[in-house]
């Protein structure tokens, strides 16, 4: 025998399917947040790797606004001196936010860049992350001597093919980073 289809037994189906639906998701999201957590700390750990020269003691997480975004960076110092700079920094690139990890030698120049997160187009603008000749260009940039900027508007950076706004976007942030650069040596 047949439940009878009526607005209440539709309605009493539909929320069944609701609830267990929400229990399923919950229960995802409980399994998988430590892993993303721990797997988001070890991005984290091996870009201030990968931005800093080696050696030096780290310091632990310190505030700081960014573009006009809350921020953190972290200090390398040898012997008790700073050396060298980690700052993240977020803009927007063509399709959302594109967050870097900086490092910055004491002397004010770039000394690596990586890449943290981005949504960027798959194989045009993605490649700020894995097209090599665009990221090795900022390794040892000094904007004292260079200009921070793509080629096409007047810099010295070669942009990533057909991705002209993620390059700029990705030269923005580097520029941000550099003004926070400026703030904490300031202090």
């Amino acid at each position: 025998m047949a439940a009878e289809s009526n607005l209440k037994n539709m309605a009493l189906c539909l929320t069944l399917v609701c609830l267990f639906c929400s229990a399923v998701l919950a229960a995802v999201y409980v399994v998988t947040k430590d892993p993303i957590e721990r797997a988001n700390a070890n991005i984290l750990k091996e870009s201030i790797g990968l931005v800093l020269p080696p050696g030096g003691d780290l310091s632990e997480e310190r505030p700081l606004e960014v573009g006009g975004l809350p921020s953190v960076y972290y200090v390398s110092s040898s012997a008790g001196t700073p050396a060298a700079y980690a700052i993240q920094s977020s803009t927007v690139g063509f399709s959302g936010p594109l967050t870097l990890m900086v490092g910055i030698t004491a002397d004010g120049k770039i000394y690596n860049t990586s890449v943290l997160s981005h949504s960027e187009t798959p194989g045009l603008g993605a490649k700020c992350a894995t097209d090599e000749p665009f990221m090795t260009q900022f390794e040892g940039f000094d904007p004292a001597e260079k200009i921070l900027a793509v080629k096409k508007d007047g810099g010295d950076l070669d942009a990533i093919t057909a991705s002209t706004i993620t390059s700029r976007a990705y030269a923005l942030a580097i520029q941000n980073a550099l003004a926070a650069f400026q703030t904490i040596k300031g202090e």
